[in-house]
């Protein structure tokens, strides 16, 4: 057979080949031609084959083939075959596949082999693929090197056995003798991974941590020595003396100093040294003094010196290299709570990277610039805020809408200076602001009483020029049909008023009705608006027209307001004037009807709770996971069970209590006929909240015997909330003659179509049944 080709001739054929396709058929032959040696026991050639394999498995191409070869070349008595051997079984082999476990025996007698390059191979593979069960036969062996005084065979040790500690973190204490002369060493390579395996150590236990501690002068004197010492070409890089030393040692000083006074004491000259002593004009200077700012930061330092570190960071801000402004930016960040004053000496600057160009820059800079708002500074800072907020991306609009709505509310000087803030984030950036900023604003104005002519007129002139922002419409339009006489009046003290008629009003606001641009929401609002202004202006009959049309109207939320404010008209005129009058002062802690804002996986949503129940009974945990094994997992939210079997009230409320027949029905529907067992749905609509849909459930039982233990359980996907309160009985009558009735609360914020998963359990004749059932025909009215 003829001499395989060599590993440099394989790699220059491959870089020939013009298509994936010609490379892909190359290495196809190749690795033919390589399994055809393996298979003759081509002893001569192994070495060879194995590292074009390892060339393949670089490029991407399986090679799991040759995990045995590499066995048998680590097993062989050559240096060059264990080298390629070892090689490939860091490549090709992981504590995953049980193959690895046949080498144990190889690397131990490698271990104790009398030349220190085999050795250093074993450690090297040992530490970079070890599953916990090597690492526990062989740990000795690691331990019994890294007492050897050569240097070369004590820096390979060490790393090892930071890996045998992650595995094993129980054989820790075996390296704790080993560990005493460490630091006395004077090769750099023995220092730098010795402190990597106390730096391990000590994040492992906290009985190292406490042992270590005596450490700290040996680690100040080595770092001392390290920026006083003149130059040394074997470790200089960029003018500074061993500069990955230094990072580490400081990391490792960082945590022995947290929390221990004595520690951070000792080491607080050498870290002052360090940060005014590091040249700052290369990059590996710049690494240094971050490392030395976060580990002042971290320790219990002097006041002085976490100035100095912020100060660091500020220069820092200055650099022309973009990572390091971000780190600067990111540390500032972390420690403006516990250093506010110190950072804000650099808030000009922090300001000006909001120009920046970096999107991750501008985003960290407009983080801490909210944080640094107080009341001293917070008409400067949201003058540059919202200059930002004019210009920057619309991936930026939305947050920087929010930290100005919740800076303004903190710190706000005047209620004029918060409500036009405001007014001026919903003009440039409406779009963009979270929901509940439209309910917060509206209770911030109505709060504000002596402001309302101003603000009235304000929200009017800002119609006139751009009706797109929905929530500054929803605002305006909101506050003229509250305040719309003062509007008319202009009795504006605050600024010159204007001069508007009622019908200019008017026109503004049917205008919003008939806009492409108004969402349905919006339409609402305006509808109510003009309701409102019927017992605030003199043209009724003209708003009477306007309200009649809208009874027809396709929007079903819009029809029904239109329908019930016809009835006012028509029947209960006289109550009219009572039921639109002005809202009073709104207590900011007053919960909305029977929603609560809840924490749901981070985020916030609301969820049906009446406050009238007493807490929720938890179900026993194996029936809470057969309903969501059921259910399929992740694709369902749980059902709260109460256990107070009260009816919710009527669906209508007071006003269409009041107006008695014009509340929409839902029809009923049967969810479940199967067995004799029939299960009725009947719809009703929570008031106050309107997406809040009450469904009843009837269960009734055709059998010629009762059906006991029953119990019905529901689950919606997530995008709804789902109370199930407590049944009326759990045994369900036979031959139809009595009923179960049970109340579900489903919340669907999104209008989206409702589905259900239901799973009922009852006994009857004494045998349990379970049955599963999906439900997915409701009525449109019961969800839209």
């Amino acid at each position: 057979m003829p001499a395989p080709i060599r590993l440099r001739e394989l790699i220059r054929t491959i870089r020939t080949a013009r298509t994936q396709a010609e490379e892909r058929e190359m290495i196809q032959k190749e690795c033919a031609a390589i399994r055809s040696s393996f298979r003759e026991e081509d002893n001569t050639y192994r070495c060879r084959n194995v590292a074009k394999l390892l060339y393949m498995h670089m490029l991407g191409y399986p090679a799991h083939f040759g995990q045995l070869e590499c066995l048998k070349l680590i097993a062989s008595q050559k240096f060059t075959d264990k080298r390629i051997g070892y090689l490939g079984a860091m490549l090709l082999l992981d504590e995953r596949q049980d193959v690895h476990l046949l080498m144990t025996n190889c690397i131990k007698n490698d271990l104790n082999h009398s030349t220190q390059y085999v050795q250093g191979l074993a450690l090297c593979t040992l530490g970079c693929m070890g599953s916990s069960e090597m690492c526990r036969d062989l740990a000795g062996e690691v331990e019994k090197l890294l007492k050897t005084s050569n240097s070369y065979l004590r820096k390979k040790a060490a790393l090892c056995a930071v890996h045998v500690i992650r595995k094993v973190p129980e054989l820790m204490e075996m390296f704790l003798p080993a560990t005493k002369n460490l630091l006395s060493e004077k090769n750099h390579g023995v220092l730098h991974t010795s402190v990597v395996l106390l730096t391990e150590m000590c994040e492992r236990s906290p009985d190292m941590l406490a042992h270590f501690r005596k450490l700290v002068p040996q680690l100040v004197r080595i770092l001392k020595n390290l920026i006083m010492s003149g130059y040394s070409p074997e470790h200089d890089v960029s003018g500074i003396s061993d500069p990955f030393l230094q990072v580490r040692i400081l990391r490792l000083l960082r945590i022995l100093g947290k929390s221990d006074d004595d520690s951070s004491e000792a080491m607080n000259d050498i870290l002052a040294q360090v940060a005014t002593n590091t040249e700052t004009s290369k990059n590996v200077g710049n690494a240094i003094l971050y490392e030395t700012v976060l580990t002042i930061m971290d320790i219990k330092s002097e006041s002085g010196l976490r100035v100095l570190a912020i100060n660091i960071l500020g220069r820092f801000l200055l650099n022309n290299d973009k990572n390091i402004r971000y780190v600067a930016l990111t540390s500032l960040l972390k420690t403006v709570q516990t250093d506010h004053n110190a950072v804000q000496r650099h808030r000009s600057t922090i300001v000006d990277c909001l120009k920046d160009l970096d999107v991750s820059i501008k985003r960290r800079a407009m983080e801490l610039s909210f944080a640094l708002v107080n009341g001293n500074n917070i008409r400067g800072m949201m003058k540059e805020l919202l200059y930002f907020l004019d210009s920057c991306d619309p991936e930026f609009k939305a947050d920087c809408a929010s930290g100005v709505f919740l800076a303004a509310e903190k710190y706000a000087p005047s209620k004029r200076w918060h409500i036009d803030t405001i007014m001026r984030v919903l003009t440039t950036a409406g779009s963009y602001v979270r929901d509940d900023s439209v309910p917060n604003l509206i209770q911030l104005i109505t709060n504000s009483v002596e402001m309302h002519a101003y603000t009235v007129q304000r929200l009017y002139k800002a119609l006139l020029d751009d009706i797109s922002q929905q929530p500054l419409v929803q605002v305006a339009s909101w506050c003229i049909g509250e305040y719309g006489d003062l509007l008319v009046s202009g009795q504006c003290e605050e600024e010159e008023p204007i001069q508007v008629t009622e019908d200019e009003v008017l026109d503004v606001l049917e205008g919003l009705l008939v806009s492409n641009l108004s969402a349905a929401v919006t339409r609402g609002y305006s509808l109510t608006a003009i309701m409102k202004l019927s017992t605030r202006f003199s043209g009724v009959n003209r708003i009477k027209k306007v309200v009649s049309i809208y009874g027809s109207s396709i929007d079903v939320e819009l029809q029904q307001r239109a329908v019930e404010y016809n009835a006012l008209f028509k029947k209960y005129d006289h109550m009219r004037p009572a039921l639109l009058e002005r809202m009073p002062i709104m207590e900011k802690s007053a919960s909305n009807g029977p929603t609560e804002i809840v924490q749901t996986n981070g985020e916030t949503e609301p969820s049906v709770v009446d406050s009238k129940h007493p807490p929720p009974v938890s179900q026993p945990a194996n029936q809470a996971n057969d309903l969501l094994d059921l259910l399929g997992g992740n694709d369902v939210v749980p059902v709260i069970q109460t256990t107070v079997p009260t009816k919710p009230a009527s669906a209508g409320g007071e006003l269409l209590d009041l107006l008695g027949d014009l509340s929409l029905t839902i029809p009923p529907m049967t969810a479940y006929n199967k067995n004799g067992l029939k299960i009725d749905f009947t719809f009703e609509r929570a008031n106050p909240n309107p997406n809040v849909a009450v469904i009843t459930i009837h269960a009734s039982n055709s059998t010629e015997a009762d059906m006991t233990d029953f119990v019905f359980q529901a689950a919606v996907p997530k995008t709804f909330q789902l109370q199930l309160l407590s049944p009326s009985s759990n045994v369900v009558p036979a031959l139809n003659q009595g009923t179960v009735t049970q109340v579900i609360r489903v919340l669907n914020p999104q209008k989206q179509q409702l589905r259900m998963r239901i799973k009922l359990t009852y006994t009857l004749k004494g045998s349990p049944v379970q049955d599963l059932a999906e439900v997915n025909n409701f009525p449109p009215q019961s969800w839209q």
